[in-house]
């Protein structure tokens, strides 16, 4: 049996993070090993709170500890505006912005024909509930410039036409960017100048 078999183990999980490959995660595990008390204990400790805890907002999709999360309790988001983002990341790079101080809607991914991805996969169908009861007056569609996220801004176009004012971010983000790669400046910049959907 290998004396480094939990190790090996640890190092295979941290490589199927985002961003970590095998040689990243290897480094990872090593600096975490070198700095046990300081980092590794504290570290798993709090892996297995989050894991405990961490959940859904029943309301938005946001991740929190509660089942309805601080953005969508708080009384000064209650402005009318509903920012629809596709995934959490989306949302929390939006937050790093400070630009936007209405409610959010995370869809959890897109529209995908090819990967058998539909309207009901998502949270499409709530938002027309959303718009309803909580006042909307305007729904900001977020999402990513790529092919899954435009036709998914269309298909929401499309649902909510008429009921409800729709815009999208403008100027900023590039064509086939992520909201979750783009600094606080440039989304600012977006949201500021989103336009209409028409």
């Amino acid at each position: 049996m290998s004396s480094t078999k939990d190790i090996d183990a640890l190092i295979d999980m941290m490589a199927k993070l985002p961003g970590l490959g095998p040689r990243s995660a290897r480094r990872a595990v090593l600096h975490l090993i070198r700095k046990r008390a300081l980092l590794l204990t504290p570290l798993a400790d709090m892996m297995q709170t989050v894991a405990a805890t961490a959940r859904e907002c029943l309301n938005c999709g946001n991740i929190g500890t509660a089942d309805i999360c601080d953005i969508c309790q708080s009384n000064k988001r209650q402005n009318g505006e509903l920012c629809v983002v596709e995934d959490v990341a989306d949302l929390w790079a939006m937050e790093r912005s400070g630009v936007f101080k209405g409610r959010y809607h995370v869809l959890g991914g897109t529209l995908n024909a090819l990967d058998s991805v539909g309207p009901e996969d998502l949270r499409i169908p709530r938002i027309r509930d959303r718009v309803e009861a909580e006042d909307v007056k305007e729904v900001i569609l977020a999402l990513n410039a790529t092919v899954d996220g435009q036709t998914t801004a269309h298909y929401i176009a499309d649902m909510l036409e008429g009921q409800v004012q729709l815009s999208s971010l403008a100027q900023g983000v590039p064509i086939g960017g992520e909201l979750d790669y783009l600094d606080d400046g440039t989304i600012t910049a977006a949201m500021r100048a989103r336009k209409s959907v028409s």
